[in-house]
């Protein structure tokens, strides 16, 4: 019967290049022997101090890795953080614009209120898991070949630490106060004079309300960068943040609730069933959002002011 040091040994080697194997044979046998010894001298029984020596080594697979200087992880702690900070980019902000495009596409081509939710989750999911399988990829090979490997800023200093200044808005969150007025914006415009026939909203409301809404989508923006600039959050930013969302919301919930804002000719929002109207519930859900959205986002920017204000 084999032994239980052979087994161990055989396991191990299995994993190992056949041009390594002869001399890592003959280390590992020495170094269990020496160890089995030691423990034996010490007055162990040599079963018992065989099953513990191979326990301290481990699984060996593992350690065969070592012998082989081969990684045992997918992502090696060196490669994790760029990693991380690239996966976690590209799912907070390239996968919502991603989605909210190709959604904006599927509205501008008339499609089913049903296809429109349909393609926002199967977007959300496959462009998601993609962007994560290929990203990991790309990383997988750079840790395996080491192929600029010494170009992914892998090492630390203390120049890296960031310099915090409560007063200062990120640079990500002025991107995001940039990107989506500017998506809204050109979404008010492309289901107006875009490839659709029919338009989403109501084209009457062209006369004054749609126009006044991309004004103040406009000075949103303007508003990010104004703040950015500003580097100071007090009762001043308070203010002009919460006039401009009032300004925004009050009239956009008006239009919605006083059945101006879905344009009449628009037949996608037809009635399911006898008892369920998707213009109703798609009123009521975004009237909520808007609210929530908007009592959130004054109540944010006075709390920071506040505490900006106090030295917090």
């Amino acid at each position: 019967m084999t032994s239980l040091v052979d087994r161990y040994v055989h396991t191990a080697l299995r994993r190992v290049p056949e041009q390594q194997r002869a001399d890592i044979d003959r280390e590992l046998r020495a170094s269990i022997a020496d160890a089995v010894d030691a423990r034996v001298d010490a007055g162990e029984d040599r079963d018992a101090a065989v099953t513990a020596t191979l326990t301290e080594l481990g699984d060996p697979d593992k350690l065969a890795d070592g012998y082989a200087g081969r990684s045992g992880y997918l992502i090696g702690p060196e490669l994790y953080a760029p990693w991380r900070r690239l996966v976690t980019t590209l799912l907070t902000v390239v996968l919502p614009i991603v989605v909210v495009a190709l959604v904006i596409l599927d509205v501008v081509d008339d499609s089913s209120i049903g296809d429109v939710i349909g393609t926002a989750v199967s977007s959300t999911l496959n462009i998601g898991v993609n962007m994560v399988f290929w990203t990991t990829l790309v990383f997988v090979i750079v840790e395996r070949t080491g192929t600029v490997k010494d170009k992914l800023k892998v090492s630390w200093s203390l120049d890296d630490l960031p310099r915090y200044e409560p007063s200062r808005v990120p640079i990500a969150q002025l991107a995001a106060g940039l990107v989506w007025p500017a998506l809204l914006i050109a979404a008010l415009l492309w289901q107006q004079f875009g490839i659709g026939e029919t338009p989403v909203l109501n084209p009457a409301n062209w006369s004054f309300w749609w126009p006044c809404l991309i004004v103040l989508l406009a000075l949103q923006g303007a508003y990010q960068v104004w703040v950015w600039r500003r580097a100071a959050w007090d009762r001043t930013v308070t203010a002009v943040n919460t006039v401009l969302e009032l300004a925004f919301a009050v009239p956009l919930i008006w239009l919605l609730n006083s059945d101006r804002f879905f344009n009449p000719a628009f037949h996608s929002f037809a009635k399911v069933g006898s008892e369920s109207d998707v213009e109703h519930w798609l009123t009521l859900l975004i009237t909520v959002v808007v609210l929530v959205g908007t009592a959130k986002d004054i109540y944010d920017t006075a709390r920071r002011g506040e505490r900006a204000r106090r030295g917090l």
